[in-house]
This record gives structure tokens, C-alpha cells and sequence, in this order.
């Protein structure tokens, strides 16, 4: 571990580390906000965020405006990347598939088997570093934005025992049905289509347990909302099985980190209820 950024904020601290990941078999960075409670010693839940495509821990960090309501409600933001990174680590030229755009699951197909394990990355490896190396208790929230949202819902739903909460800001919900997602899924988990369902929040919520509420919000004016997020399919795969969701459908507002700094505070709100229930 080695702590190469770090920042004041709101009475904590704002940090970003660098680690050797064993399920990603290379270097691994991450961003922490450290509430002054967690600088105290105290332990505090801990809410995990996944970044959309091209991100970085940084994206979220220096745009979401999530330290001021971390601080408020004494919770610690972990933020990782969005996949492994390396000149060793397979990549492909389109900003959708490789570097930057892990999708948050664990890849089965070569080359990106080897490096491509983001999903028990973020559900085991950093929760288990975290709460080994910081103020933080084992109770857990994650959330997400785009990609990450799919990530943040798909995560919640295949390990419910770990989380307390979850949310997202305009998520692919159904990945296997729309562009992105066939296009990562085919390369990461093969042809196969019947694979690709693990890994499909529209799939998984119909066998769900626990049934926490789902806090979704996406903004009319994102210009993925056709055709790529398409969030009316998880309202029809809640519906059908009764799964608590508030759907949030927010006029004027696209696809961008101005959307989400708007309802942040909603979000760590949300989770913050839940954390500390």
C-alpha cells in the first residue's frame, strides 16, 4: 500500500493509494474520503462507488461533490478504477472494451481472463484491504454511475449478504440487450448468451434476496437513455416481482458528473439510513 495523493476536505481527508491486486495480477489504484470520525479511529460503514467508462478513481473524486455529504453523515467513499491497468493488460482501441471499461465483472475468455477480474476486485479483495487498513466497519453500500451503475446493481444483487444498500445513476440495466453490453460481454464471458445473465440486473432481480429498496436516477436529457440504458426494463423486471425501486426520472439532465453532484446528497442520504439502521 502506498498513499500517493492526499487532500483536506470538509474535516477529513481525501486520499488515493496504490496497491498490488492479486486478482488483477498488477498495480490497483483507488480513491478514499476519510470522514474526521474514521480519522479519529472510529469505525464508520463504508460506501463503495463504480465509475462509468473511460473513468478513473479521479473522475469521482474531484467532480461528484460526495466529500461534503460524507463528512456530514461520518461515511467513508471508496472509489476504485474501472479495470486493470498496465502495459501488460490487454486493451482494445475503442474507448468501450479494455482499459477503462472493466464492467465490473470477471472475464472467462482469454486475453482478458487474466487481468479482467474487477467483479471480485470490488466484492472482495478492496473491502477486505480497506477494512484491514482503515476506520471502517464491515457494514457495506455500493453505488454507480453508467457502467458503474450496472456494476453497483449487478455487484449488490450476486453478493446481497455483503451489502446494506444500493443505488444508481443512470445505469445499464440490462446489458445483455443493448449495445455496450453485448459488445463487452461477447469479449469478456464468449458468445454464449445464457453466461451473460449472470451478469444482468434486469435478469438477477428477478430471484433477488434480500429485497432492499433500489434508489435509481436518470436524467431525460441523457443522450444514452434509448439506447443503452433503457431504464423501463428494470421497471418491468421490478414489477413483475415485486422488488422495491424509485425510479427518479430527472427533466433537463444528461449523462454527465454535473447530473450526479446534483443528487449525491440523495444518494449518500439514502445509503446512510441503511448503513447505520
Amino acid at each position: 500500500m502506498e498513499r500517493i495523493e492526499q487532500h483536506a476536505s470538509f474535516g477529513g481527508r481525501q486520499e488515493v493509494w496504490r496497491h498490488a491486486s492479486s486478482c488483477l495480477r498488477g498495480d490497483a489504484r483507488f480513491g478514499i474520503y476519510l470522514p474526521s470520525a474514521a480519522l479519529r479511529g472510529e469505525r464508520c460503514p463504508v460506501l463503495y462507488w463504480l465509475s462509468g467508462l473511460t473513468c478513473t478513481e479521479q473522475n469521482f473524486i474531484t467532480k461528484a461533490g460526495a466529500q461534503e455529504h460524507a463528512a456530514r453523515h461520518d461515511v467513508i467513499v471508496v472509489a476504485p478504477d474501472t479495470s486493470p491497468r498496465g502495459e501488460a493488460v490487454a486493451d482494445d482501441p475503442g474507448y468501450d472494451l479494455g482499459q477503462g471499461a472493466g464492467f465490473y465483472v470477471d472475464a472467462t475468455v482469454a486475453p482478458w481472463s487474466t487481468h479482467y477480474r474487477m467483479h471480485t476486485y470490488v466484492a472482495q479483495e478492496l473491502p477486505a484491504l480497506v477494512e484491514r487498513h482503515f476506520a471502517a466497519s464491515e457494514a457495506r453500500g455500493i453505488f454507480g454511475h453508467s457502467m458503474g451503475g450496472h456494476g453497483a446493481l449487478v455487484t449488490a444483487l450476486r453478493e446481497p449478504g455483503r451489502y446494506r444498500s444500493v443505488s444508481a445513476f443512470a445505469p445499464i440495466v440490462a446489458p445483455s440487450q443493448v449495445p455496450w453490453g453485448e459488445k463487452a460481454f461477447a469479449a469478456y464471458l464468449g458468445p454464449e448468451r445464457a453466461a451473460w445473465r449472470a451478469w444482468d440486473a434486469v435478469e438477477l432481480v428477478k430471484t433477488a434476496a434480500p429485497r432492499w429498496p433500489l434508489l435509481v436516477d436518470q436524467g431525460e436529457a441523457d443522450e444514452f437513455l434509448a439506447g443503452q440504458l433503457r431504464p423501463e426494463l428494470l421497471v418491468q423486471a421490478c414489477a413483475a416481482v415485486e422488488h422495491p425501486l424509485t425510479l427518479r426520472m430527472q427533466p433537463g439532465y444528461d449523462h454527465s458528473y454535473y447530473f450526479i453532484a446534483t443528487f449525491m446528497g440523495d444518494h449518500i442520504a439514502h445509503h446512510a439510513r441503511a448503513l447505520r439502521a
